[in-house]
């Protein structure tokens, strides 16, 4: 394994309902593909939000350590500036804030210096190009009236402007039809190989997967993480279902 960039030991977490994450141990390295995949329910998008800090997620055990570094008690915003990036499943809109500002004031809170604007403005330009948007989206309220591929266009955009250390991805090929799985895999693949970012990629489909390296496939069942394999166990549960994990 690469050196290591997010060590999770014996983490467990909840809601007020109750527990939801068992004892999860994960490690992730830098520039690593790491795929977690599970039946619906399984708490693959609660690992994610507590991973980032969600308060809705209150950690009851166990630690999370990024670039060496016990992030536990920190709230989602530290994390974020530390290098974590979340995409949602579902992105928010936001009306009266541009995506572009939003990008600005994300990137200033990031690295904490001023924004050159020029240099910045090129980038978006560019970033936009390659993920196949209209400049026209830069002006616009951040996810006000976008599709659903648009939606997640924009997430990925903020992904490649933000460059962060480590990427969880949520569900990000969720309801997109095959064109627009393309372009957001290839801007995955960008941020994947041209910026050696590591990825954890939350997902129930393996469409998106079709385009990538994967290194590590992660099958989570009831809030337990039970099995850990390659790239070929992605294409097990294709052919066969989470049926043998969840018996087990």
């Amino acid at each position: 394994m690469a050196d290591t960039l997010l060590q999770v030991t014996d983490l467990s977490a909840a809601i007020e309902e109750g527990e939801l994450l068992h004892h999860i141990n994960l490690e992730i390295g830098a520039g690593e593909t790491h795929v977690l995949m599970g039946p619906n329910g399984a708490g693959k998008s609660t690992l994610g939000y507590t991973l980032m800090g969600n308060p809705n997620y209150r950690v009851t055990g166990g630690k999370i350590v990024f670039d060496g570094e016990d992030i536990t008690a920190l709230s989602a915003d530290k994390r974020a500036q530390k290098g974590m990036f979340l995409s949602f499943q579902n992105p928010l809109e936001v009306p009266g804030l541009s995506l572009e500002s939003f990008l600005r004031n994300a990137i200033r809170q990031k690295t904490g210096k001023p924004l050159k604007i020029f240099q910045f403005k090129k980038e978006l330009e560019s970033t936009m190009e390659l993920l196949g948007m209209d400049e026209s989206y830069a002006e616009r309220d951040l996810n006000v009236g976008f599709s659903g591929g648009e939606k997640k266009k924009a997430e990925i955009l903020q992904l490649l402007m933000l460059n962060p250390k480590l990427a969880i991805l949520d569900e990000t090929d969720s309801g997109l039809d095959v064109d627009a799985v393309r372009v957001v895999s290839r801007g995955i693949e960008e941020y994947q190989k041209k910026r050696n970012g590591a990825l954890l990629i939350i997902t129930h489909s393996t469409r998106i997967l079709e385009y990538l390296q994967v290194d590590y496939t992660h099958v989570l069942v009831k809030g337990n993480l039970v099995h850990t394999g390659g790239a070929e166990l992605v294409d097990e549960i294709n052919e066969r279902g989470f049926e043998r994990f969840v018996e087990a």
